[in-house]
This record gives C-alpha cells, sequence and structure tokens, in this order.
C-alpha cells in the first residue's frame, strides 16, 4: 500500500492555470498512476495516467492539449499542469497509483489500487 496526498487545488478564472501534486508515502516507481476528477452529481471521471518509467502518457480527449501529466520517481511524486482552464473542470481531482495495471487500462479505475483523498479545484466564469 501506498498513501497519498494530494495539494495544489483551489480557485482560479476561466483560462487560467493551476499545478497538482501528489505526493506518495514511500518509493512509488514500482506504481503506474493516474489523475482522475468527480464533479457533483457527476460520476468520477479519468484525467491523465502515466506508467512507471513516465515514458507514456495517456489523457481524456476533454483534456488533451490542456494538461500534463508527469512524474518525479526520485522524490515520489506526480504533477498535473492544467493550462486553459475552463469552468468545466471544476472537480474533485485525486491522483491514484496502479500495481499492476498498464496501457489503456490506467484509463479506467479498478484499475487502480490506491487514492489520495482528493483536492477541489473550481474554476470560475
Amino acid at each position: 500500500q501506498v498513501q497519498l496526498v494530494e495539494s495544489g487545488g483551489g480557485l482560479v478564472q476561466a483560462g487560467g492555470s493551476l499545478r497538482l501534486s501528489c505526493a506518495a508515502s514511500r518509493t512509488f516507481s514500482n506504481y503506474a498512476m493516474g489523475w482522475f476528477r468527480q464533479a457533483p452529481g457527476k460520476e468520477r471521471e479519468f484525467v491523465a495516467a502515466i506508467n512507471r518509467p513516465g515514458i507514456s502518457t495517456y489523457y481524456a480527449d476533454s483534456v488533451k492539449g490542456r494538461f500534463t501529466i508527469s512524474r518525479d520517481n526520485a522524490k515520489n511524486t506526480v504533477a498535473l499542469q492544467m493550462n486553459s482552464l475552463k469552468p468545466d473542470d471544476t472537480a474533485v481531482y485525486s491522483c491514484a497509483a496502479s500495481l499492476y495495471g498498464g496501457g489503456v487500462a490506467l484509463k479506467t479505475s479498478p484499475t487502480y489500487d490506491n487514492w489520495g483523498q482528493g483536492t477541489q479545484v473550481t474554476v470560475s466564469s
């Protein structure tokens, strides 16, 4: 098990940027990492994922070209840089770790074994 703690959420105007960070409690180079979000009244949805060495990345169509996921295995952190934010991006963002998952399976939440508590992102119009 690995504990995950997100930070960096907040309130931003449309068109602005935020950088979310997720810190792991221990070495997490064995885990693929993902970001998901859940807006009020909606189901959790995939945002972005990155494989263990940080070479392959995956994005939801709704964020492609605006969001960038990255990881630093030396610091046990994964980040989500969010640019050109829209009101529809408003949600609680959670990071997740998968010990065995890979490839396109990283786009689905059951692939992940460990979840953070989430951080609120609010984009005003």
